[in-house]
């Protein structure tokens, strides 16, 4: 499984979801992840509203196997009811 993580620096929910993911990736063989910090990148929240299909107002915004699973504690309910993480 493949997780986007798409944050800002600065951003604590954006912390807390990389480090959410960097757990995930070191307990489990079948997850990775990939950070995009927005600011480096050049990306928007218009830009990002347009991959999620509708408008975003913050990050993160997080995708698993390219579907779109929301923000940090979205990430966190994911992580515990479909991956067995307890934290």
């Amino acid at each position: 499984m493949y997780t986007v993580i798409f944050g800002r620096p600065g951003c604590p929910y954006c912390v807390r979801a990389k480090e959410l993911a960097e757990k995930l990736k070191n307990e489990r063989d079948d997850f990775d992840y990939r950070y995009v910090d927005i600011h480096a990148e050049g990306l928007t929240k218009e830009d990002l509203s347009k991959t999620v299909g509708k408008e975003v107002l913050t990050v993160p915004q997080i995708f698993i196997d390219e579907k779109h699973i929301g923000g940090c504690t979205d990430f966190e309910a994911y992580a515990k009811e479909n991956l067995n993480l307890y934290q």
